[in-house]
């Protein structure tokens, strides 16, 4: 535990595994397959280097329609266009390598299904950055039918929020319903391993005491991967992003709570500080006299007449908890997130339908 943390009373304990709405069954779970993480199988990473063995014999024929372009470097834009472009060639390419990153995502998935912790999961909500584009869709559509053949029953689909939204909005989660009544807006933070979002949400409470009607308001991307800034750098631009929405939601006369919700990769103590998964992030986040939520709280004491209240949860969790509103159909349902690396959680609805399934 970081020495001197500031400790909060009422607001609730950082990645905590009983919240209003649900029960976290499992996060941030390392499988390993042939000593390597099961994760990197279906992550970012995984499908450029897809896509480069799939470019590699036309390269040898000089033929490859990507010229000489790194694979790492063809943007999702990019391959979204080809696919419905007139250059057959290179929609074939793409193609060729969304079918194997989808056998790469059923395999992946199927791990997952069959540990103790994501058993009679009846739903799988795919986010990430990978998510975003008919690139993504068309994957996860693929994975999805190979798991059906396969005889398993679990649904695959996409998230519905705009993946750049989706761990924002979920930061209403964190926040108890009290919140709501009270306040229209809570400034939220999704950290990930090559960018930093903050923003302004709208809770929207008035019209879906679901939180399902919740948008971002706006928002701003810092890309800490170009900067390679060290952990203070890091935590020191934070602040100034989160003070600067301040002003903006005084200045537009928005109602803000004195609360801040956090999307961090990792596995989060109840103190706030990471225990592990935070490698990627720019310098040591994971040790003991590093406190990020305490460290905002010195930096943003208060928010209007209020005490501010931080709370922290896992990158994936957060990502998952934008989709309790519209999970209600099901009772065990999880997430996974492709980015720099594979985010997951696995929940149990504390509310909702059961479908005629017992508990």
């Amino acid at each position: 535990m970081a020495d001197d943390t500031i400790v909060q009373t009422g607001i609730g304990k950082h990645g905590a595994t009983k919240l209003p709405s649900v029960e976290i069954d499992s996060y941030n779970i390392e499988l390993k397959d042939e000593g390597k993480f099961l994760g990197d199988r279906a992550s970012k990473r995984a499908f450029q280097e897809i896509l480069e063995r799939w470019r590699k014999p036309l390269r040898k024929e000089g033929e490859d329609p990507f010229g000489k372009a790194a694979s790492e470097d063809i943007s999702k834009t990019e391959l979204n266009g080809i696919l419905v472009g007139d250059d057959v060639v290179a929609a074939a390419v793409v193609h060729s390598a969304i079918e194997d990153f989808a056998q790469e995502l059923a395999y992946v998935t199927g791990r997952f299904l069959k540990t103790k912790a994501w058993g009679s999961t009846e739903r799988i909500i795919v986010g990430g950055g990978f998510r975003q584009g008919r690139l993504g869709e068309l994957a996860i559509a693929r994975a999805d039918i190979i798991l059906k053949a396969e005889g398993e029953k679990t649904d695959l689909v996409p998230i519905r929020h705009h993946p750049d939204e989706a761990g924002l909005i979920g930061c209403l989660h964190l926040a108890p319903s009290w919140i709501f009544e009270g306040y229209d807006t809570i400034l939220a933070v999704d950290i990930g391993g090559t960018n930093i979002r903050c923003g302004i949400v709208e809770s929207r409470w008035s019209k879906a005491k679901d939180l399902s009607k919740a948008k971002v308001l706006n928002s701003e991307l810092w890309r800490h991967a170009d900067d390679e800034p060290t952990r203070e750098g890091a935590v020191k631009k934070l602040g100034k992003m989160l003070k600067r929405f301040i002003e903006q939601a005084e200045d537009e006369k928005h109602k803000l709570a004195p609360f801040i919700g956090i999307s961090c990769p990792g596995a989060i103590d109840e103190d706030g500080s990471i225990e592990k998964g935070a490698q990627n992030l720019p310098g040591n986040w994971e040790s003991s006299r590093f406190n990020l939520p305490a460290s905002m709280i010195e930096m943003i004491p208060v928010i209007g007449d209020h005490d501010t209240a931080v709370l922290m949860h896992n990158d994936g969790v957060v990502q998952g908890l934008s989709e309790v509103p519209f999970m209600q159909d099901v009772k065990r349902w999880g997430i996974l997130t492709i980015g720099t690396g594979l985010g997951n959680a696995r929940f149990t609805n504390r509310t909702g339908k059961e479908n005629g399934k017992k508990g």
